[in-house]
């Protein structure tokens, strides 16, 4: 991705100068005025080794970008220069990708960049809310008290995604265990049935000539199915990836029991984000629309980052989460509360808090409920797919013993 060389006032009245990574110069102005920046000056800056790389080489591991900021935090605080602490992480990094992105900032950094704008200028390579928590570090002097708070917020998030991934696994495991074999007994099994009934003559049942075209067919055009299954998911990532997200995002709100976890875990993103930035002295209004980005599903995220300007008319936080109709009343109480005692930071650390544990309870609950359902459900195609074709046995044994 190009970099652009932006020079922009501040709402504290200062001209700075920001390196930023965008697709086009249009798409880098935004991204500054999103910011709360105004931009008087834009140009192209100079190509380097990762413009050539491509896109998804150049994404960064949520657990090795944790394990960076560990380092770093455990640097500083040791009292080492920002420049000499890059240099002994580079001697460290193993991730050529990440090696590289490195080395750019350190050159960044020594050409006197500030840390905060070295990270910006890569985009989304890098979570937004982390260059905002170092610009706030900078600007109060406390680099090693954000890093702790982005340190907890990023823990929270990278342990939250592993119990979901965890309690995932069986079901996924067991799933694809069942369809293996309905698949091979569709494909193997049932034709053998089929020539075994032939040499009978026998009239069959039409379920079972039913099931054997099916099997047949499915049999015989293989690799069609498996390229139109193939082109069918490839399609529709296409689709989720461009138009389709907000539509795709909304309808995985409504998936039963899914759809529960999934809400919880967008208002928990917003509020540990929100906490984060604020705590790190970040202004309301820019901490909720990066914290709004923050956001994985894209209908609380709209929903959300349409507050913004109602927050700026000076309408409180609360009613503003309100009326977006995706925040919980729980949310929004403990919010309430939060700005009319002056502990909103609190209040919010509280929520996530409370969400994470309560996406831990619903995620072992819905395990415990899809479980049974699919061995159920698993179950009965098997029964169904062993009535077809043991139901012609049946019929052959009692014309052999009527004769």
């Amino acid at each position: 991705m190009p970099e652009f060389i932006l020079r922009v006032g501040t709402p504290e009245g200062d001209v700075i100068e920001r390196h930023v990574r965008a697709a086009t110069l249009r798409a880098a102005q935004d991204e500054m005025r999103r910011q709360g920046l105004h931009v008087f000056e834009a140009k192209r800056g100079a190509l380097s080794l990762g413009d050539f790389l491509p896109k998804t080489r150049r994404v960064i591991s949520t657990e090795r970008f944790l394990l960076f900021n560990q380092e770093l935090l455990a640097l500083v605080r040791a009292g080492l220069p920002i420049v000499q602490s890059f240099d002994i992480m580079l001697e460290r990094q193993k991730n050529l990708r990440f090696r590289e992105v490195l080395n750019e900032i350190r050159e960044k950094i020594t050409s006197g960049v500030a840390l905060s704008d070295a990270f910006a200028a890569y985009g989304n390579l890098f979570p937004p809310i982390y260059s905002t928590s170092l610009r706030a570090g900078e600007r109060s002097g406390d680099l090693e008290g954000v890093l702790k708070r982005f340190l907890r917020y990023q823990k929270m998030i990278v342990s939250l995604r592993k119990k979901v991934v965890g309690a995932l696994v069986y079901p996924i495991i067991l799933i694809t265990l069942s369809s293996a074999m309905v698949f091979i007994m569709i494909t193997v099994v049932i034709p053998k049935f089929a020539t075994f009934f032939e040499g009978f003559g026998a009239e069959l049942p039409w379920f079972t000539q039913f099931m054997i075209s099916l099997a047949t067919g499915l049999r015989n055009n293989i690799i069609a199915v498996v390229l139109g299954v193939a082109l069918t998911i490839f399609l529709l990532n296409r689709w989720v990836a461009t138009s389709g997200r907000l539509l795709w995002d909304r309808f995985k709100l409504r998936i039963p029991l899914v759809g529960g976890v999934l809400h919880r875990f967008a208002i928990m993103q917003f509020t540990q984000s929100l906490g984060t930035l604020l705590a790190g002295g970040t202004p309301m209004v820019p901490a909720i629309e990066i914290a709004s980005q923050s956001v994985t599903n894209q209908l609380v995220s709209t929903r959300i980052s349409g507050i913004v300007q109602n927050v700026r008319e000076g309408e409180p936080l609360w009613r503003s989460l309100d009326n977006t109709g995706v925040m919980s009343d729980l949310a929004v109480e403990m919010i309430k509360v939060g700005e009319s005692t002056g502990a909103l930071t609190e209040m919010l650390a509280n929520v996530s808090e409370f969400y994470d544990e309560e996406i831990e309870a619903r995620l072992s609950r819905m395990v415990a409920a899809i479980e049974p359902l699919i061995l159920v459900f698993m179950g009965g195609v098997i029964a169904v797919l062993l009535y077809a074709f043991y139901l012609p046995l049946f019929r052959l044994s009692t014309v052999g013993q009527d004769q």
